[in-house]
């Protein structure tokens, strides 16, 4: 990551910029705030350390600038100063900062609040890519509406279940449940690449149409593969790949693009499946009336070790109240309501 270090005092930045660039870091240094505004502009920067006291605009003030500049992103901001009473934190707080670092400095206290400004940074960066495939995957669907909204929610409660189930515990956690939650609304991202012709089709699919649509989970799986590839080590993007793969498999192997079956099935894909067919069932659709809460219910339990993993069935049924109030949360408004 690149980062910005502000600093007057020549000596002071050099070591600042060293111990960066040793932890892997790429760095530009200013010696005045003016300058640091300059560099924001002109580079793609997301972390700022900035000396507190320094002659002209001081590292407050390069806060209070840094927050209202509008430069389109996030800055994270580490102020570097000898100040530690609480009156000084709530000045620099309430200027804009993000966090602090005692002078002289200690470098591993530097690289693990550099690391913390990291994970802020990468947080927003996530939620902004997801949205933005989520809303190309959404122009392309004529069905979706308050669907993606329905359905992350229902995954997210299945997954909070699962996590607290003997034998999961240590094994998935609450970072589980928030990549299922923010990467469910990708598992039909693959229909940007089907026909118009197939996927707009108002009535019954042909054999050859159906086959059609059945690649938009291969498409949308290859898709996010390729960036997991490009970023490795980035875990939504592993999950997002699994549900947009797996949420057509069916538990017991008859279902697509691979045919695989029970635990061969990615465990986020599983979650997914449920939550979207029974919002499938319950939604009203121009080619059938919406189903009450029991009806679908009772075709999911029918389904049981069949199309869904059991234990993701039992899940839901241990939140069906949770499943209805989300459903009349986000219920579809008609048009000219």
């Amino acid at each position: 990551m690149k980062i910005l270090v502000v600093d007057d005092d020549d000596i002071g930045a050099e070591m600042l910029s060293m111990a960066l660039t040793q932890a892997g870091h790429e760095t530009v240094t200013v010696h005045d705030a003016e300058s640091g505004l300059k560099a924001l502009e002109d580079e793609s920067i997301r972390v700022v350390i900035s000396d507190w006291v320094m002659p002209g605009m001081d590292g407050l003030e390069l806060c209070r600038r840094i927050r209202s500049g509008g430069f389109g992103r996030y800055v994270y901001v580490i102020m570097l100063t000898a100040q530690d009473k609480p009156e000084h934190v709530v000045e620099g707080l309430s200027a804009g900062a993000d966090d602090f670092v005692r002078k002289p400095f200690n470098t591993a206290e530097l690289l693990v609040r550099v690391k913390s400004g990291e994970r802020v940074v990468s947080l927003e960066t996530r939620h902004v890519a997801i949205f933005a495939m989520a809303k190309l995957a959404e122009s392309r669907d004529p069905e979706t509406g308050q669907h993606l909204e329905r359905m992350r929610n229902y995954s997210r409660i299945l997954a909070a279940h699962l996590t607290r189930q003997d034998g999961m515990r240590g094994k998935l956690g609450a970072d589980f449940v928030e990549n299922v939650y923010l990467t469910s609304p990708l598992h039909d991202i693959g229909k940007v690449g089907i026909p118009d012709y197939v996927l707009l089709k108002p009535g019954r699919l042909t054999d050859e149409e159906f086959d059609l649509m059945k690649h938009h989970t291969s498409v949308g799986a290859d898709t996010l593969a390729a960036a997991a590839r490009q970023y490795p080590g980035v875990e939504y993007l592993r999950i997002a790949e699994g549900i947009a793969r797996g949420h057509h498999e069916r538990f017991n192997g008859k279902g697509y693009p691979n045919g695989v079956k029970g635990e061969e099935i990615p465990l986020c894909a599983r979650i997914v499946a449920l939550a979207d067919v029974y919002d499938a069932l319950v939604s009203k659709r121009v080619y059938k009336a919406a189903m009450p809460h029991d009806v679908a219910k009772n075709i999911i339990l029918k389904e049981r070790g069949e199309q869904f993993d059991p234990m993701v069935v039992d899940a839901f049924l241990a939140h069906e109240a949770e499943f209805v109030e989300c459903r009349e949360k986000f219920a579809e408004v008609a048009a000219g309501e």
